[in-house]
């Protein structure tokens, strides 16, 4: 454990900031799995409805630093390629 004050509260604050984002990033990977699991299903308007979601966690994620913007791009770009091939599909 730390001797100095400051270091001890920033040891504080980083296992409070680690569970949050561990969290977000847990329910962001929960959503990708749903979403390919309704893709494979064939249901195109719960997965459309589900994909917004999705990418709206993804921008926040990215805007507060939890994840890289690119890696948040990448993926919702390759989701929204399932979507549409899922689309055209059916």
């Amino acid at each position: 454990m730390a001797n100095i004050k400051s270091s001890e509260k920033s040891a504080r604050q980083s296992l409070k900031r680690h569970a949050l984002n561990a969290s977000v990033i847990t329910s962001i990977k929960s959503r990708q799995k749903k979403l390919r699991a309704t893709l494979t299903g064939g249901d195109a308007a719960a997965a459309k409805e589900q994909y917004n979601a999705l990418t709206s966690a993804l921008d926040k994620a990215a805007k507060r630093g939890i994840i890289h913007r690119n890696v948040a791009n990448r993926r919702k770009g390759r989701l929204a390629k399932a979507l549409i091939a899922a689309k055209a599909a059916k």
